[in-house]
């Protein structure tokens, strides 16, 4: 009874699958062109706002440093601008700071990304499930009859179960594609900051010590202009 009633339900063809595959073929597309833009738009170039924030901070301390942070729209700004504050108060406190900061934007820049994740691993098997209906109809009417009739709609289903194996990984292989260079940018993003970070620790712990540490060195003083020596940052925190 219950084999009868499932095969009442694949005698409806596998077409509704092909509909569900092309709206999430749609989807997909449409947060990629969102991801893309929105990456392009709110990040920038970490290792040039790492030059820009340190020679900042060496001509002029922190709140030059805050000040360059304000002019720019990038996420990696909005994170780093919270995070200077703590920078006198030592390494531990800049990266709580940093952490705390880039969880709370996390949501934003990997937003979309679970959706092309889910749709990359179960594209496939959304059109093989297209695959097994379609077989299932083809010997369906391979039963009714061997007629020319009958041999035609065999045909149209085996073709309309191919369709829906080539249609699942024609939806799934873009977004397997796009999640993993999406997400390779949410790291790349993370790590910068996180390097960033962690070299203006380095070097208030080394002052704290009384150690001189320049931010900026000879190659990206010539580059860049006159900077005035590293020891603003001792002048900024008090």
């Amino acid at each position: 009874m219950l084999v009868e009633s499932l095969l009442k339900v694949a005698l409806f063809g596998a077409e509704w699958v092909m509909w569900l595959l092309l709206v999430l073929s749609v989807i997909s597309i449409a947060v990629m062109f969102e991801r893309a833009i929105f990456f392009r738009r709110y990040t920038e170039d970490v290792s040039r706002l790492s030059h820009a924030i340190r020679t900042a901070i060496a001509g002029g301390g922190i709140h030059a440093a805050n000040a360059e942070l304000e002019k720019r729209t990038s996420i990696e700004a909005e994170i780093l601008q919270p995070t200077l504050k703590f920078m006198p108060s030592g390494g531990q406190a800049l990266e709580s700071s940093f952490r705390s900061e880039y969880d709370k934007r996390r949501p934003e820049l990997e937003k979309g990304l679970n959706f092309l994740a889910t749709v990359g691993s179960n594209a496939p098997f959304i059109g093989l499930f297209g695959t097994v209906i379609g077989v299932i109809e083809a010997f369906h009417h391979l039963g009714a009859g061997s007629d020319d009739a009958a041999m035609a709609k065999v045909m149209a289903g085996i073709a309309e179960a191919l369709v829906a194996t080539g249609v699942g990984l024609f939806v799934a292989i873009p977004a397997v594609i796009a999640f993993n260079v999406f997400q390779s940018r949410v790291e790349r993003v993370e790590e910068g900051i996180g390097a960033l970070v962690n070299e203006l620790s380095a070097v208030q712990e080394a002052q704290a010590r009384g150690v001189e540490v320049s931010l900026v060195d000879e190659s990206e003083m010539s580059a860049g202009g006159e900077v005035a020596p590293a020891e603003a940052i001792a002048g900024s925190a008090e």
